[in-house]
């Protein structure tokens, strides 16, 4: 099993890396791939993607693969296909929704409206019902088990339902910081602990997102 986050934020929102340092850290502990995704809204998708855009013509020369993306956050729900439009207009290879997490003040109906648009993953979801994860399910969208503090106290639940309905799962450390960065070791423990039954599959379901959007 090898590990590839999904997400991870760099200078150009509120993380503390800039992006090659971020790759050089995920590949120093074993990493196999990495994906930038800043939090993002109408007022930074250009930029963010703007600025990302600028390595591509280099990625060839880095240890490891990197997708270049955004994490729409805290926009309002009926707008999220909007944002979603506008990111992929601008170049994003990967898009991720901020989800409902309960330790942040998201506005309800961001999980719903989200599974409904053309986004790869569904981060930190938190209470997502069964409904919302059908939804993801048919849509082919992940849903995330994270490792960031705060985000996982609603780890269970999320493979709770995914098992359920049989919505697929991702594993990502959302990080900020050069701290956030688990190894695979300490991943494995985190999604057994969380009850999901097929670690091998969520690590499996990572590389098939980074090889299918570096296409």
């Amino acid at each position: 099993m090898c590990m590839i986050d999904l997400h991870v934020h760099s200078i150009f929102s509120d993380g503390e890396l800039i992006p090659s340092e971020i790759v050089r850290r995920c590949a120093n502990i074993g990493y196999e791939g990495v994906a930038i995704t800043d939090h993002a809204d109408f007022s930074n998708i250009s930029f963010i993607l703007k600025e990302l855009e600028k390595l591509k013509d280099f990625r060839d020369d880095y240890d490891i693969p990197m997708l270049l993306g955004v994490e729409l956050t805290h926009i309002p729900p009926k707008l999220i296909g909007k944002a979603v439009e506008l990111a992929w207009k601008e170049g994003a290879e990967i898009i991720i929704v901020h989800g409902e997490t309960i330790v942040e003040p998201v506005k309800e109906g961001t999980n719903y409206y989200a599974v409904q648009e053309e986004i790869d993953i569904l981060a930190h979801p938190g209470l997502i019902d069964l409904e919302t994860a059908e939804m993801a399910k048919e849509n082919g969208i992940y849903l995330e088990i994270t490792t960031r503090k705060g985000h996982c106290l609603t780890n269970g639940h999320v493979a709770n339902v995914a098992e359920e309905v049989g919505c697929e799962l991702v594993i990502n450390n959302d990080a900020h910081a050069p701290s956030d960065f688990v190894n695979v070791e300490l991943a494995k423990k985190i999604l057994k602990g969380a009850g999901v039954k097929r670690i091998d599959k969520v690590f499996e379901n990572s590389i098939k997102i980074m090889k299918r959007r570096l296409k």
